[in-house]
């Protein structure tokens, strides 16, 4: 999917309207994880902090921190993912999106990597 951000905690952001975004995880960082079995959204009107955890991904390898790439308020979460988990694993750009923020600073958005840049930090991960 083209237009997203990336953070180096391999969270992946979509600008929506207005000041609101998007955020998942990156098809790196599912891969990673494995098959994908519980996630622990953040909740609804909470706010959030840039680079904090905000919840958590389990996998049947492990369990990993859900990491927010921006600060604001929660307005929505993917409830599609209590029953279907495996979503994040089937279409992580898509129906595996996992919570959406009103961002309270957009100026965080310059802190993220292009696609072209993330692609860049985990190949550099890799070697």
């Amino acid at each position: 999917m083209t237009n997203l951000l990336y953070s180096k905690d391999h969270e992946w952001v979509q600008q929506l309207e207005g000041n609101r975004v998007r955020i998942g995880i990156s098809d790196y960082a599912q891969h990673s994880l494995g098959d994908i079995v519980f996630v622990e959204n953040p909740e609804v009107d909470s706010e959030v902090k840039a680079n904090e955890a905000v919840g958590s991904i389990e996998s049947v390898k492990a369990v990993s921190d859900l990491i927010t790439p921006v600060s604001g308020a929660v307005v929505s979460v993917n409830e599609e993912l209590e029953d279907a988990p495996q979503s994040i694993n089937e279409q992580p750009f898509d129906g595996g999106w996992i919570f959406e923020v009103e961002l309270s600073d957009s100026e965080e958005l310059k802190g993220l990597l292009s696609e072209e840049e993330y692609k860049a930090f985990i190949s550099e991960g890799e070697e």
